[in-house]
């Protein structure tokens, strides 16, 4: 007598949705991106969840950050099936990632949540050093500027560049702009057709940004005084805020006026701004999340 044969199949894993928060010194990294051959911090995390849970999704970072660049509260997102509880992965990261790179939180989220997507606002630091010498422990970590600077001027360009403005100026020129310079929660420069009687507003270039403060703080250590620029706003262009601090350092040393940032601004080409700040004294702060999306949290 032959009998049917059944096959059972197990319904598949569901994917959770994870959110981390992290840190990490850019200085030894290419950068946040993958690339081949080079470490780099998404490759390092990709390679340590591998290595945790047997897969290997590709977390996603709220923005991309150069080589030499630092994060105190880079986001990163990505899917898992396997049902670790948050408080076991966060501990199994740290132990297996090379110590220039902490995770702070890890949580699960909404399906929604998108590190890079959902991100509403940004906040960069960028700190410079203005004492004779700089100690070893602290120079990879900041832009040295010993000579004289007129910070009352430095104050003024900063505060020049809150507000709505196209930022074209102060994007990098490299032949990638495309793909990294402008923020990923710009949407795409999509056109309507338009209809007989309807006008049609032309849609704002894609180098249009909202920087909402913008200013200086100086901070008096033992080896000598620390200022620092913080600047919040909607997205950044590629290289956009060390091309600011260049620019203004160049006030700040008298070789250009603040009257005249805002024909830099008008006049839409990166030769008319100042040079690109080094990347050792930038640090991505912090990135801030929509609370009716990010607020809908489902801690494990």
């Amino acid at each position: 007598m032959l009998f049917a044969v059944t096959e059972c199949t197990q319904p598949a894993p569901s994917l959770q949705t994870w959110k981390l928060t992290l840190a990490y010194d850019g200085t030894e990294f290419r950068g946040w991106q993958v690339q081949p051959g080079e470490r780099t911090i998404q490759g390092e995390l990709q390679s340590a969840l591998g290595r945790i849970t047997g897969e290997s999704p590709l977390p996603q970072g709220s923005g991309r950050t150069d080589a030499g660049v630092h994060a105190l509260g880079q986001v990163a997102s990505f899917e898992l099936a396997a049902p670790i509880p948050a408080e076991n992965l966060q501990r199994a990261l740290n132990r297996t990632l090379p110590t220039s790179i902490r995770i702070f939180e890890t949580k699960t989220v909404r399906s929604t949540f998108h590190a890079r997507h959902s991100a509403v606002a940004k906040t960069y630091e960028y700190r410079i050093f203005r004492g004779a010498i700089c100690p070893p422990f602290l120079a990879r970590y900041v832009h040295v500027c010993s000579w004289p600077m007129e910070m009352e001027a430095l104050q003024r360009s900063a505060q020049l560049f809150e507000g709505e403005h196209d930022f074209l100026s102060f994007a990098a020129t490299d032949p990638d702009l495309a793909s990294q310079s402008l923020d990923p929660n710009a949407q795409p420069d999509e056109r309507p057709i338009p209809r007989p009687g309807f006008q049609i507003e032309p849609p704002m270039p894609a180098t249009v940004r909202t920087v909402f403060s913008s200013g200086w703080k100086a901070r008096q250590s033992p080896d000598g005084e620390l200022l620092v620029y913080r600047v919040r706003g909607n997205g950044f262009l590629h290289h956009m805020v060390r091309n600011l601090v260049g620019t203004m350092l160049d006030v700040g040393r008298e070789r250009l006026r603040c009257e005249e940032i805002p024909g830099i601004l008008a006049a839409r080409s990166r030769t008319a701004a100042g040079p690109t700040a080094p990347a050792r004294g930038l640090f991505l702060h912090s990135v801030e999340y929509d609370e009716r999306v990010d607020g809908l949290l489902i801690g494990i």
